[in-house]
């Protein structure tokens, strides 16, 4: 019984919930001129869950389904009414109605918690209205098919992927290149949304650091292309900066959790570079002047094609740093470091743990961990050399060879 009169507790919860928000809309309106407030959807809630309780004590499910079309045709018929004298033909309030009897019986017959979980969710979503609205009127073509292109690659390319490496050395696997394509994809719609969403100056910043998280040289990929329609490219370097900080902060942390006393060797050289580059970084959008002026026309944030060649050399890469490991043992390591870290740090940094849990020195696995890091910092470079223009490329170059010299620094006083 005790439980019950919970379950019930949280079914009137729910629609009383709800029901203050779509009662705070409507609270102008006349009484009584109003199909539903919070009192209707709060009983609502609670009618939900005592025809629940009651067809489970009957033991007969007829009786909820009889519970929620009574429910139901009552419900829209009010609605009906109200809809013809005020001219409104949104539907909201009586599917929101029929969800709050849904999740009011959920509350007895199922998991209260799901239902209170979706209760908040579904008062979450009716709250959201100008938000929503608002985003929909601003959405371009652009936008939508980016999103469609990203769920197509997810889940339809991916997964018929084959797992597996078709190389003697492990260095080529089908799925995880592609992955890597979708990844970055990823980072460079959020680093759109972020822009039109936030402003061109806080979304730099966001869409840097967050982006930064899964591939820095995406960041940076993407933020030289788009310099190269502006006059004012300081920021977008200086955003570069962030993007790279953020990689080495990364990198550290996955060396630290997977093979501690390879951070003790690593830690200070790279945490010298990385408090280096988010100085450097933060000048350079300090003192930026005036505000980065937006690009002329919207332009596709998946650039496909680039993605494409870049998991293609990615996979070159890969397999010819697995065989050159395989080969040349501690040397090979060093090498496979540097070329994998040119195009993915994350796969090399990886692949050097991987051989430190095998017998391999501590010190050459940070020397191969440190090499990856510069190699990707080359890289990341490059990249920006060839997609940005000179105003770019140059102060990123700066803020890169001041980080570096500062590492290298670190390293020799340790």
């Amino acid at each position: 019984m005790d439980t019950l009169i919970v379950r019930l507790g949280v079914a009137l919860a729910i629609g009383l919930l709800v029901g203050l928000e779509r009662g705070w809309r409507e609270r102008d309106a006349p009484d009584r001129s109003r199909t539903a407030g919070i009192r209707t959807f709060g009983i609502a809630g609670l009618l939900g869950g005592l025809v629940a309780a009651l067809a489970e004590a009957l033991n007969a499910v007829s009786v909820l389904v009889a519970g929620f079309l009574a429910f139901a045709g009552i419900f829209a018929w009010y609605k009906a009414r109200e809809a013809a004298h005020d001219e409104d033909f949104s539907v909201t309030t009586v599917i929101a109605g029929l969800a709050v009897f849904t999740l009011g019986a959920l509350c007895v017959a199922g998991d209260f918690r799901v239902a209170a979980a979706g209760g908040a969710a579904l008062v979450a979503l009716l709250a959201s209205r100008e938000i929503l609205h608002g985003l929909l009127k601003r959405l371009t073509w652009i936008e939508l098919r980016s999103a469609l292109v990203l769920a197509v690659m997810t889940a339809i390319v991916l997964p018929l992927l084959p797992d597996r490496a078709f190389d003697p050395w492990g260095g080529f696997n089908p799925r995880e290149i592609w992955l890597l394509t979708v990844l970055m994809a990823s980072i460079s719609f959020a680093g759109y949304v972020a822009a039109r969403v936030l402003g061109n100056a806080r979304g730099l910043i966001v869409s840097a650091l967050a982006g930064a998280v899964v591939s820095s040289t995406a960041v940076t990929l993407s933020l030289a292309r788009t310099a190269n329609a502006l006059g004012n490219s300081l920021p977008f370097a200086g955003a570069a900066s962030l993007a790279a900080m953020i990689s080495i902060l990364r990198v550290c942390l996955v060396v630290l959790i997977l093979a501690p006393p390879v951070t003790a060797f690593i830690a200070i050289p790279a945490l010298a570079a990385a408090l280096t580059l988010g100085i450097c970084g933060t000048i350079a959008l300090a003192i930026r002047g005036r505000k980065p002026e937006s690009p002329g026309a919207a332009r596709n944030p998946f650039e496909l094609v680039p993605l494409l060649i870049f998991a293609l050399l990615f996979a070159a890469a890969s397999t010819a740093s697995a065989a050159l490991a395989f080969q040349f043992k501690e040397q090979g390591l060093l090498a496979s470091s540097a070329i994998a870290g040119a195009f993915d740090v994350d796969a090399s940094v990886l692949s050097a743990i991987r051989l430190a849990k095998q017998s391999m020195p501590i010190e050459t696995v940070g020397h191969a961990v440190l090499t990856a890091l510069m190699a990707n910092a080359i890289g990341r470079l490059s990249l920006a050399v060839f997609a940005g223009p000179v105003r770019f490329w140059l102060p990123l170059a700066g803020m890169t060879l001041t980080a570096a010299a500062a590492g290298y620094g670190a390293m020799l006083l340790r």
